[in-house]
């Protein structure tokens, strides 16, 4: 065993960010349980907090609360919680008996390290072990990291970490702070990391801030890590790896078949419940320093684009990106979507084209391919203008095609370019397009009604659209509804998934509520007709 390195699991308090803090006893006493076993030397099992516990949950409001979870502590094991600096009433905190907690972690946002140290000297006084998380560490700059270093060592805690908040870090950035940090901190201090995983360097971190502070520096270390990387947004360094790693390169003895045990039993089922980890829209949060629940807002609300949440998060003042005010982000999502644009002569435009004819709406669904005998039979006997949804085929010669959305515009323009430059095209504003003869910008805010979290159904749109050029009958072609496999959806198995979540059911009540309301609103002006099957048909 290496006595310099420890390892603080920090599933059961990271991880309530996922589960809201519900992950069952059951659970809660297994984890803490395998992690003392697997030799796990600091297990965080949660927070306290200014409410009543709730069983079964990592949510505590007195240490005390937690010896209904601690089976039987275990000797050379640090049993910690975390409080938010200024968000725990340290009145109701009891003088520590080590029966349940032994430490308090104390975690402060840049520029207030010395609340955080008054709290933690407070926590102290009542015989607790206390560390510090310097939260957003990539923000101090030289001068900041002299000042933090200086009042840490006035208060001379167990231990303080880096934290890539963000997960914006880069090796660079990374060494910049702990070398500073290593060479103003008191010996006696542990300097710890905690990192997250939005650039997938979690723990290629881990691994470079053990290397470089074990070649050079004789300072005790901790390295946070959760079980299958479990935390906010994209995650932590995962305790599988960092201990292998550890076992593998600097002498530890880690049990990993209790590592392991814990994962099969406990995390594998909170895999199959909640989504954690690297994805796209994380990445597009570490790449700009910005506060995950910004992210979680914009695909929650208004299930934005890659491209648009970029656009949107970069528009940020950083000092925003950092924040998460939901007004302003909604103000920032309406300018990026609106684009206004001047479209009367378009929709004028629309309207002679159509002139008066019927409308047949082909929307990707496959049964334009499983009942092209029924389309083609419409199609001979009502002579429509023929308009392609969000995508294009060469199933049908359409008059036009609609695009609501810009992965599907960017896809149809790269893999079926040849239909897509015969076609005239309807473009919603909020798709960045550099025009031409053969296409008709329409204002995004023409066709959009709030109210659903899936308010932007391209079939929906564009019905909608039809009512404002006053066409009086529509003919529905593929559109089926969703199936719970997306490539079971669609006539192209490859077109860009606009539902990430794969909540398909909810999505098809969403939508079919929408179409029920745009029914009462069109009343009479507007005929809908249904030419193949589909779920919305009633």
């Amino acid at each position: 065993m290496n006595q310099r390195i420890k390892v603080l699991d920090c599933t059961l308090r990271d991880g309530a960010y996922i589960t809201e803090s519900k992950f069952g006893a059951p659970a809660i006493k297994g984890i803490i349980k395998k992690m003392q076993d697997a030799g796990i030397e600091i297990i965080e099992c949660g927070w306290l907090k200014d409410k009543p516990h709730a069983f079964g949950t990592t949510y505590f409001h007195v240490p005390d609360d937690l010896k209904n979870y601690v089976l039987e502590k275990k000797e050379g094991v640090v049993y910690s919680v975390m409080i938010d600096w200024d968000r725990y009433d340290l009145d109701t905190l009891p003088p520590c008996d080590h029966q349940s907690v032994d430490a308090i972690r104390v975690v402060f946002p840049h520029g207030k390290h010395e609340g955080g140290a008054e709290v933690a000297r407070k926590i102290r006084e009542k015989g607790y072990d206390i560390y510090l998380q310097a939260a957003n560490t990539l923000a101090y700059n030289d001068e900041d990291l002299t000042a933090l270093a200086e009042c840490v060592n006035k208060l001379q805690p167990k231990g303080i970490s880096i934290v890539d908040t963000f997960g914006a870090m880069y090796p660079e950035d990374l060494e910049r702070i702990m070398k500073a940090l290593n060479a103003r901190l008191l010996p006696s201090i542990a300097l710890g990391l905690h990192t997250h995983n939005n650039q997938q360097l979690a723990f290629a971190h881990t691994a470079q801030f053990v290397t470089w502070m074990m070649n050079n520096s004789e300072r005790k270390i901790i390295v946070d890590s959760s079980l299958c990387g479990m935390g906010r947004g994209a995650g932590n360094a995962t305790t599988e790896l960092v201990t292998s790693f550890l076992n593998r390169k600097y002498n530890g003895s880690y049990d990993l078949n209790c590592v392991m045990d814990a994962i099969d039993t406990y995390m594998e089922g909170f895999k199959e419940k909640y989504e954690w980890g690297y994805s796209t829209p994380y990445f597009i949060a570490g790449l700009y320093c910005c506060h995950v629940n910004n992210i979680a807002y914009l695909i929650k609300n208004h299930r934005t684009s890659f491209q648009d949440m970029r656009n949107i998060v970069e528009s940020m003042d950083p000092k925003d990106r950092r924040a998460y005010d939901y007004d302003l982000l909604e103000n920032k999502y309406l300018e990026n979507q609106n684009r206004i644009v001047e479209d009367e002569a378009d929709v004028e435009k629309l309207k002679a084209l159509i002139d008066k004819r019927p409308v047949l709406l082909v929307a990707p669904g496959k049964t334009i391919v499983s009942e092209k005998d029924k389309v083609d039979a419409y199609i001979k006997k009502e002579k429509p203008v023929i308009i392609a949804v969000n995508s294009v085929s060469d199933l049908y010669d359409a008059d036009l095609a609609i695009f609501t959305n810009a992965s599907r515009y960017d896809y149809a323009k790269t893999a079926y370019a040849p239909l897509f430059n015969k076609v005239g095209h309807i473009v919603l504003s909020n798709i960045e397009t550099t025009g031409g003869a053969n296409e008709y910008v329409i204002n995004f805010n023409r066709v959009i009604k709030r109210g659903w979290e899936h308010f932007d159904n391209a079939v929906i749109l564009t019905l909608r659209l039809l009512h404002k050029l006053s066409v009086k009958n529509v003919a529905l072609a593929g559109f089926d509804g969703f199936k719970h496999e997306y490539n079971e959806s669609y006539f192209d198995e490859s077109l860009p998934t606009l539902n990430p979540g794969n909540k398909w059911d909810e999505l098809n009540k969403e939508v079919l509520s929408m179409f029920e309301d745009l029914k009462t609103s069109v009343g009479q002006e507007m005929a809908i007709t249904f030419v193949t099957s589909s779920i919305f048909n009633r």
